[in-house]
């Protein structure tokens, strides 16, 4: 199978992107890859697979390799002799802002570009954790309860310590603190606003339990990975998430029961139903006295959650082939054709 991978972008996140694409290019390995990189000027490279390793972006000699354009329907490489077309379905492995936040979404849809990822809506309802609040509220998912702080607006917090801090439109635990009494709510603020003009406030849940499920949809059926209970300390920080995205072999299956199994799966598919379609996606979830509590939607997971899946190349086959188009309106001008008539002219 033809794949591009598109990686990189103008984020926080931007290594971590790096790194989904080597281990992608090491899961991937049956599959005819192509690699096309987006440095934080929204400059695309085309970069070789033998290059595909860390210090190529961390020395700046991605900057030698070919530059591409786009164009309808591909990504184009001019050269002396002529331009070469790049055409085969694009994944989308940009994590975070341009990635995540609708903006590749958009690029590639004004290009009809076929891609795998969130389109435009799913991105801007899991991108911005005050609107995948929403998309809980609307589809009957519940979530913890929370409160919203601006940059310019401070209000008195009323849920009890101890809470947590998060930017409101960043992943990967970056900028998250655990704030366990008020005299270190100012610091965990001050981290957070560093990466976001708002932040989320929720309360902290002393030793709940957490799963992450990943899974997408063909042609309507949904498909599901394994259940995952991640290993952590008070909660998944930036290092574990980091070392996650890295992984390439398949983890255990959490110990759950059946009907938590189901549960897990039910909430799951409320969120994902028309809205993610043509996207693999991971949703981490609280579960508390037994009641199932959305945390977070990954749109993008980190090397897309590869190692919750028995047969991850064949999953992205099965997605590849039945991916959403969207639908261009046709013009024909017959209204100024009428006008004109009209007039005589």
């Amino acid at each position: 199978m033809k794949l591009t991978i598109l990686f990189g972008g103008a984020s926080f996140e931007h290594e971590i992107s790096i790194v989904s694409a080597i281990t992608l290019k090491q899961k991937l390995s049956s599959f005819n890859l192509t690699f096309i990189f987006c440095d934080q000027d929204h400059t695309f490279y085309m970069i070789e697979a033998s290059k595909m390793k860390a210090t190529t972006f961390s020395r700046g000699e991605y900057k030698k390799m070919p530059k591409l354009s786009i164009a309808s329907g591909v990504f184009v490489q001019k050269g002396l002799l002529g331009s070469t077309e790049h055409n085969s379905t694009v994944l989308n492995l940009i994590h975070g802002a341009d990635g995540e936040d609708g903006s590749i979404a958009a690029l590639l849809d004004f290009f009809s570009i076929k891609y795998i990822g969130p389109r435009i809506d799913a991105s801007v309802f899991s991108y911005d954790k005050r609107y995948t609040k929403w998309l809980c509220s609307t589809r009957g998912v519940k979530s913890l309860k929370h409160e919203e702080l601006s940059l310019k607006e401070h209000n008195n917090i009323k849920i009890p310590y101890p809470i947590i801090v998060k930017p409101s439109r960043l992943g990967s635990s970056i900028g998250v603190s655990i704030v366990k009494e008020e005299s270190e709510l100012d610091y965990a603020l001050d981290s957070a606003f560093e990466f976001d003009s708002s932040v989320i406030i929720e309360p902290f849940l002393q030793g709940v339990k957490e799963y992450n499920l990943a899974g997408f949809a063909v042609n309507g059926k949904m498909h599901f990975s394994i259940v995952e209970e991640p290993q952590k300390n008070d909660f998944l920080d930036f290092e574990k998430k980091y070392m996650d995205f890295s992984r390439n072999q398949q983890v255990l299956k959490a110990d759950i029961s059946k009907e938590l199994e189901s549960k897990l799966k039910a909430n799951f598919e409320k969120i994902y139903k028309n809205i993610f379609e043509g996207a693999l996606i991971r949703c981490d979830f609280f579960v508390v006295e037994g009641e199932v509590y959305l945390n977070e939607i990954n749109p993008i997971p980190g090397s897309m959650a590869n190692y919750l899946f028995e047969d991850f190349e064949h999953c992205l086959e099965m997605l590849s082939n039945s991916l959403p188009h969207a639908k261009r309106a046709k013009t024909n001008y017959e209204y100024i054709h009428s006008i004109t008539r009209a007039k005589g002219k």
